[in-house]
């Protein structure tokens, strides 16, 4: 059984949310929020509420589980289009370049292990 939460067009690079996604990978819910809590990156707030997304959805899904058996299965960032957020910085002799910022899709899977075929 398993449950998943998405985040689509955050605005962190995808670099920076790679850091906290690979920290957490694999392991117990529990405890993977309680390290974000503790964690000092720009990351870390958004996939601790993602994880806490994922979890009600579970808790959601299947009424009679087990939370305290949950693990983080997969979890993971894409690159999302840049095109919502585009900043100017201004250049010699009156031009101007474009400065886009990052943005990220991230997807996190929990499940308890129960019913998966390896």
């Amino acid at each position: 059984m398993e449950a998943i939460a998405k985040a689509r067009f955050q605005r962190i690079s995808v670099r920076k949310a790679r850091i906290i996604l690979d920290m957490v990978r694999g392991k117990n819910v529990a405890l993977a929020l309680d390290e974000l809590r503790f964690t000092n990156k720009a990351a870390a707030p958004i996939v601790e509420k993602l994880l806490s997304s994922a979890v009600a959805n579970f808790e959601n899904k299947y009424q009679q589980a087990d939370l305290d058996k949950l693990v983080i299965s997969r979890a993971f960032a894409d690159k999302a289009p840049d095109q919502h957020m585009r900043r100017w910085r201004p250049r010699a002799q009156g031009s101007a370049s474009r400065i886009q910022k990052g943005m990220s899709h991230l997807t996190v899977v929990i499940s308890d292990g129960a019913g998966e075929e390896v």
